[in-house]
């Protein structure tokens, strides 16, 4: 099979940015970086959150709640080529429900350098689930974001399902959710018998910084290497665009807490997910107009050390979707 640093290279010597940006204008809007990296990139660095919207080949649910622009895998290619990343992770997103089709063929398509994280529910076979671990798939997401915080007796219900169904077939379980929930589900986190993932610094708030409640919960399941967290999405965090300098405090006390559960991710193509009042879920909700070129600068700033940048970003990857 042809691996993902082969098609980078093979697209750069073939000038495939000029092919990409074409289809960008075309067919969808997704962000391209203009900021330069300014910080060595290990070998290997992985990019551990991003999706694909391909509705003209794997429609969107109709249970949805928002409808993002394309974006494509070229796309994310020469993304990922400007920022000198290696390996990704495809996030199944809402939007596809548990038909994981689209983040399959994702994976599929960029090679032994891509693993994904899937959607399921309680209908979902189990010999389908075994079938996506051979595929590249290595965690379960659970969204509990989508339709707002649930009630804490039906997250913990949800949660220890679905890390039941996570150990039984070799994965982990990813969540995308806020720190009051995870407040919720801390003994449940720390009893896991499977890796926990944390989406987007948790939920926190960047303006209420590192004494917010809940964050210290968050801190301590980090701490005791009872759950991974993503310091990305920035911008879903805080409004002070474009360099987040309120998120910073955050990012730093979690890497100081243990970088050794720390993932880094761009959330490209940056969805507008969130619902807005007078905008259909069928809507068409443009994508966010990212830097991922100055975002991933950020990260430089936060863990300043190149050896915990390459912890963050090639050995935790390494360990916990088995490149």
């Amino acid at each position: 099979m042809i691996s993902r640093r082969d098609i980078l290279k093979g697209a750069a010597l073939a000038g495939a940015a000029a092919l990409v940006r074409p289809l960008a204008s075309a067919q969808a809007s997704a962000s391209q970086p203009t900021t330069p990296v300014n910080f060595d990139v290990p070998a290997n660095a992985c990019d551990c959150h991003t999706h694909i919207f391909d509705p003209a080949h794997f429609p969107f649910a109709a249970a949805r709640t928002y409808t993002p622009e394309p974006a494509s895998i070229p796309e994310l290619l020469a993304m990922h080529r400007a920022l000198h990343l290696d390996r990704v992770v495809i996030v199944q997103p809402s939007v596809y429900g548990t038909n994981n089709s689209v983040t399959l063929d994702a994976v599929k398509q960029m090679g032994p350098s891509a693993r994904g994280v899937a959607v399921v529910d309680d209908k979902t076979p189990d010999a389908e689930i075994d079938a996506m671990r051979g595929a590249g798939i290595r965690g379960l997401r659970i969204n509990f974001e989508a339709g707002g915080p649930p009630d804490p007796d039906a997250a913990r219900a949800h949660f220890n399902a679905m890390a039941t169904r996570a150990k039984a077939h070799g994965l982990h379980v990813q969540i995308y959710t806020r720190l009051s929930v995870i407040e919720s589900l801390k003994d449940q986190v720390m009893a896991a018998p499977v890796p926990v993932v944390f989406d987007h610094f948790g939920g926190a708030q960047a303006s209420l910084g590192t004494a917010q409640p809940g964050f210290d919960t968050l801190l301590n399941l980090v701490r005791a290497g009872k759950a991974y967290v993503k310091i990305s999405g920035a911008y879903r965090s805080s409004t002070q665009a474009p360099d987040y300098p309120d998120i910073a405090p955050l990012a730093t006390a979690l890497i100081a807490a243990n970088a050794e559960r720390i993932l880094w991710g761009s959330d490209w193509p940056h969805p507008d997910s969130a619902s807005k009042p007078g905008r259909a879920a069928t809507e068409l909700a443009p994508l966010f107009q990212i830097d991922d070129g100055r975002l991933f600068n950020l990260f430089a700033t936060w863990a300043p050390d190149a050896t915990v940048r390459k912890t963050i970003l090639v050995e935790n990857p390494a360990k916990l979707y088995g490149f």
